[in-house]
């Protein structure tokens, strides 16, 4: 299981980065991103707390664990801005908080996330022609979720993946520790959605591409 959304309790998650990691390999997992919530007040302390954690745990070669964030809330008009911000902190990994049905999302944030190309957008909802058009073409990911109530537009968010070739990833979105699946819970969720084997194994090769861009 390669995980490109998960929340430690810097933010809203209630374990601590090492706990949240050692569950996460007991689970199968070789490779994980932690993605606390983030907007202007706290962006500098997550990525300089997460960064630490990563350079102090990577020692594990069979093992990578990518220093995230996840842009929560931001109102549209600043979010070019604050993903520029992120990735000058060091974040391997920029996921933006999309249109989620679950929250009360601003509406114009799945396009400012995909204009500012963004590496994953979470959750996004009842995804537009236009907003998957632009996906294509800035290499933004979007996530089928394994999360209950974001999950609930799983089904939307793979069907127009699936017909206009957006890339897609499953990621957890974890904030508990029963939040962490295995590969065999992942292939239920991407069936969940109307998705089949081989699309969840080019889920899969998708994760392995993000993962070689950042370590190689």
């Amino acid at each position: 299981m390669i995980d490109f959304h998960t929340h430690s309790l810097l933010s809203d998650g209630q374990l601590l980065p090492t706990e949240l990691v050692q569950r996460a390999k007991v689970k199968g997992y070789r490779a994980m991103a932690i993605t606390d919530h983030a907007d202007e007040s706290n962006i500098e302390f997550i990525i300089r707390q997460i960064t630490k954690v990563c350079k102090q745990l990577n020692r594990d070669k069979w093992f990578k664990l990518i220093p995230g964030v996840e842009l929560t809330h931001i109102p549209p008009h600043l979010i070019p801005s604050m993903v520029k911000k992120a990735r000058t902190l060091g974040a391997g990994i920029v996921v933006g908080h999309g249109e989620t049905l679950a929250e009360p999302v601003a509406r114009g944030t799945n396009m400012a996330y995909i204009r500012s190309r963004v590496d994953i957008l979470s959750h996004p909802g009842l995804v537009s022609v236009d907003e998957c058009a632009l996906a294509v073409k800035n290499s933004v990911i979007f996530e089928i979720t394994s999360r209950a109530g974001h999950g609930i537009s799983n089904g939307h968010v793979a069907a127009a993946a699936k017909k206009y070739g957006v890339n897609l990833v499953l990621n957890t979105d974890s904030h508990a520790p029963g939040d962490l699946i295995t590969d065999e819970s992942a292939l239920n969720v991407a069936l969940g959605a109307g998705l089949n084997t081989t699309d969840f194994r080019r889920m899969q090769k998708n994760a392995e591409e993000v993962l070689k861009r950042i370590y190689g």
